[in-house]
């Protein structure tokens, strides 16, 4: 999920409050008509109060849209752009507010709701494969646009030491996994543990062969 200016996409350091003690801090957490109590760790951040507020209103989020976080200000009587650095130490009111600037979509498919599962692209393969030439180009260009994105992407091997690693044109760096498996399946247990620590996530993109 991204933030628009004001944006507060880039925090580091700071906080509000002082003087609580570690443990559990409540936050009510207000976003369209509802307002759901909560609490979150001493401390918590941008990233952990935006997981918060997938985990309760995920499923009413349009995730085309961007969104900004605001804290209710005493001061003010209203509620402000959350500040940068902020990081929970006390009691607060916080707000998910959608902006009308869309997010770059592909399709269907938004990136922050999106993750890439290549599989099975693996040395043996190539001359059992049909077009497999081609088969590797195209993760080439599903690979380089999940980089330039920031789109997870997760790689299976079947059965590595019979059948060879990966082809050496497909490039790894930066991906979330690469898993040996002994099934044709790619939900592993591990997978389905990486697509838990990604909030959000709606969309499967399925790329490689068998």
């Amino acid at each position: 999920m991204a933030a628009a200016e004001p944006s507060v996409a880039a925090l580091a350091g700071g906080g509000v409050g002082a003087g609580t003690p570690s443990g559990g801090v409540p936050v009510l957490f207000c976003f369209s008509v509802f307002a759901r109590p909560a609490s979150v760790p001493h401390g918590a951040g941008y990233d952990v109060l935006i997981q918060k507020f997938l985990s309760l209103y995920g499923d009413q989020l349009d995730m085309h849209r961007k969104f900004v976080v605001q804290l209710f200000a005493e001061e003010w009587g209203q509620y402000v752009d959350l500040p940068k650095g902020f990081a929970v130490s006390e009691r607060c009111k916080l707000r998910l507010v959608p902006l009308q600037i869309q997010l770059t979509t592909l399709g269907n498919l938004t990136p922050p709701s999106t993750v890439f599962f290549c599989c099975d692209m693996q040395e043996r393969f190539r001359p059992a494969i049909k077009y497999f030439g081609d088969i590797i180009s195209v993760g080439q260009r599903l690979l380089q646009g999940a980089r330039i994105l920031g789109i997870p992407v997760i790689i299976t091997e079947q059965y590595p030491k019979g059948l060879g690693s990966t082809v050496q044109e497909i490039d790894l760096t930066g991906v979330k996994l690469v898993l040996p498996k002994t099934k044709f399946s790619m939900v592993l247990p591990e997978v389905e543990a990486a697509l838990a620590e990604i909030p959000g996530v709606r969309s499967v993109v399925l790329f490689g062969v068998e």
